[in-house]
């Protein structure tokens, strides 16, 4: 039994230290499994250095390719990249508007936009906005008004599928009138006329237009010098330049000049004038013919008046009249430098000219005028003008016209025109005073004879004009790239001092009155 009982302890022994040395195997097997792993992590290690090294090694290689190419070339890969750039984010914003297109808009209200432009104020936020200082506190956020900008309009393109149920077009209108004046610097009053006169999208064209310089125009003096010889000369002396267009013979456009453009020597003999586009048009549409008589009743600084002679070849007279005594030196500077020797300057109101000059063969008025369509060049229209002086403009360019057209004979053989034009996008200025002069005046409407501009309107918030205003044209700073002007060609058909519809209407009322007597 004794052996027996050593015989199980030894059984037992040799499965404990097998047991053991399984246990003792398992440990080596993870110590190996272990030090595999670290191995592991020294070759992904010594892999990071390496591929630093190859990395710094391409970069290095990159910058020595760089090195061998040419300004040009490195400025080329600049622009490839920031091209790449831009297009990748434009397609990211593309991504955004087509997923908020399928939504609606929600309008905020006054107070919840206001307070949204503040910025949402924590607790904690109450110690530092107190520290902050005074003048930070009415800096609007422009980043999120353009934002509330661009939903509103996209509302208002398809305002019955995207509006907010409880909300009126009006409340979208109002919205957006106020966040455009916010942000572009306008009044009110002169927003709500833009869009009430132009659709939405144009009215923000129109608004980005005013933002940017109309391009450098000059007009060649063709009294002295051809456009291609000047065009020559002022290439020489480092102005980058190209025609104007092909509707005028003698404008240049300037992109670019070494030299001030406003002090070369031809600038000072008289080859050219400084003169925007528009200005331009007026004359074009009047074309005086040689030997005339011609009226500019508000002719300051010149530009107009010297085109004139240019285009009347000298002859003939121009009567230079201009209301204002302080301006006469400019105008008077301008004639003699230009070459001007057919032209009288006088110093006249010009609703006095009738009584003055008698009758001539054109005139021209360009008419003094609130200005709204040269923003671009006088930013404080943006928050000066209102109805009021919309209404005075309109009131005295009436009383202008009315002269200018006394002054027309209507018997000349060659002439019997008036051209009327403004530097005003309103209607009030307009296309108003055209259909008051056609009611006081036997003149009518003719083709100005421009290839170019839109048709005047016909109709405007519930007024009707005369059809033939439509011959009128007009010109934007977003569609043609110049100044916003309006021209309209008249002709003078009798120089009677009432118009067929006043006297036929006069007529009329004497006859019934005969009638009744008679009766």
């Amino acid at each position: 039994e004794e052996e027996e009982e050593e015989e199980e302890e030894g059984k037992k022994s040799k499965r404990g230290g097998g047991k053991k040395k399984q246990q003792l195997f398992d440990e080596e097997e993870e110590d190996d499994s272990e030090s595999d792993v670290d191995l592991d992590d020294d070759e992904f290690i010594g892999g990071e250095d390496s591929d630093d090294s190859e990395s710094e090694s391409s970069e290095s290689e990159s910058e020595d390719e760089e090195d061998e190419l040419l300004p040009i070339e490195r400025k080329s890969r600049k622009m490839d990249a920031e091209k790449a750039k831009k297009t990748s984010e434009s397609r990211l914003e593309q991504l955004q508007v087509n997923v908020r297109d399928e939504e609606t808009y929600q309008l905020p209200s006054s107070s919840s936009s206001e307070s949204s432009d503040e910025g949402d104020d924590d607790d904690d936020d109450d110690e530092r906005r107190k520290k902050s200082t005074s003048s930070t506190k009415g800096i609007p956020d422009l980043t999120s008004i353009q934002q509330r900008i661009q939903e509103v309009v996209r509302v208002l393109a398809d305002f019955k599928n995207r509006r907010a149920q409880d909300r009126s077009r009006n409340d979208y209108l109002e919205r957006l009138t106020s966040d455009l004046a916010t942000y572009y610097g306008y009044n009110h009053f002169l927003i709500r006329y833009f869009i009430d006169t132009f659709s939405v999208p144009e009215t923000m064209e129109l608004l980005e237009a005013n933002e940017t310089q109309r391009p450098v125009t000059l007009r060649t003096n063709t009294l002295k010098i051809r456009r291609r010889d000047l065009a020559a000369q002022l290439i020489n002396r480092g102005v980058n330049l190209d025609p104007i267009g092909k509707w005028s013979k003698v404008g240049l456009l300037v992109y670019d000049s070494r030299v001030p453009i406003g002090a070369t020597p031809e600038y000072m003999a008289g080859m050219y004038m400084l003169q925007s586009a528009s200005s331009f048009l007026p004359c074009m549409a009047l074309s005086p013919q040689e030997g005339e008589r011609v009226l500019d009743v508000a002719a300051a600084p010149g530009g107009k008046t010297t085109y004139l002679a240019a285009l009347m070849r000298n002859t003939g007279i121009i009567f230079a009249n201009e209301f204002q005594k302080k301006r006469l030196n400019s105008l008077v500077a301008n004639l003699q430098r230009m070459g001007c020797t057919n032209s009288v300057v006088c110093n006249y109101d010009g609703r006095q000219l009738p009584k003055v000059l008698g009758y001539v063969d054109r005139v021209l008025l360009d008419a003094p005028c609130s200005g709204t369509g040269v923003i671009a060049k006088d930013s404080s229209v943006k928050v000066s003008k209102s109805t009021e002086d919309i209404a005075k403009c309109a009131h005295l360019q009436k009383e202008l016209l009315v002269a200018a057209v006394d002054c027309c004979d209507a018997n000349s053989k060659s002439g019997g025109y008036v051209v009327y034009s403004t530097c005003s996008v309103t209607v009030e200025e307009n296309e108003q005073v055209v259909d008051y002069i056609l009611n006081k005046r036997d003149v009518k409407i003719v083709s100005t004879g421009l290839e170019f501009g839109r048709k005047g309107f016909t109709s405007y918030r519930g007024k009707t004009f005369h059809p033939s205003v439509s011959e009128c044209r007009r010109f934007y700073p977003h569609v043609h790239n110049m100044d916003g002007f309006f021209v309209c060609k008249l002709q003078k058909m009798s120089n009677r001092t009432t118009s067929i519809i006043t006297t036929t209407t006069s007529m009329a009322s004497n006859n019934s009155s005969k009638n009744t007597r008679v009766e």
